[in-house]
């Protein structure tokens, strides 16, 4: 059978594994592709992770998350061998779908979950403007309320005027640590 064949009925499945072994079920699934020679069945296995800005400590750090946890996407032709194949990979439960029927995703989400998982920079989306009352919620002024006095949306920082013994005090501020 030509490759090109093959590879028609070619599309994305959603496994359903237990929380926080998506990666046992990533490296033992390509270990019995390899081994049960179903290379030409089973082509891709991903786990879709994004990058997320943390403050921990009161320093940024950018963190890999997991965009669906207990979840992992196989690219492959379904056949009752390569069904077989990763229905039985240790810690999977079973395929998204109904019955014993894996339902295919969208070439639509598949093309949108690509663009999210391939962008090293995190946004900052944050709709405040001068004026605005917020709530601190991280760093020595936690639970302060404030005004925003300016928005820095380049650096990811606020101004927050912060009434303290009477007087309003400008405090920097990330935008993670203000609502």
């Amino acid at each position: 059978m030509p490759k090109q064949d093959q590879q028609q009925g070619k599309r994305w499945y959603v496994l359903h594994t237990y929380s926080g072994y998506e990666e046992n079920v990533s490296r033992n699934l390509k270990q019995r592709i390899e081994s049960m020679d179903m290379e030409d069945k089973i082509f891709d296995v991903l786990i879709p992770m994004e990058t997320k800005i943390k403050i921990k400590n009161g320093k940024r750090k950018k963190v890999q998350e997991k965009i669906f946890p207990g979840y992992v996407l196989v690219n492959m032709v379904v056949t009752d061998a390569s069904w077989y194949v990763v229905r039985n990979t240790p810690n999977v439960t079973g395929f998204v779908g109904s019955g014993n029927i894996p339902t295919p995703v969208s070439e639509e989400e598949i093309k949108s979950l690509m663009d999210r998982i391939g962008k090293d920079e995190p946004e900052f989306k944050i709709d405040m403007i001068a004026g605005d009352n917020v709530r601190i919620v991280d760093g020595p002024f936690k639970d302060f309320e404030g005004k925003v006095s300016e928005v820095d949306e380049v650096r990811g920082k606020a101004k927050v005027l912060v009434s303290m013994f009477g007087r309003e005090t400008p405090v920097e501020l990330d935008f993670l640590q203000i609502k």
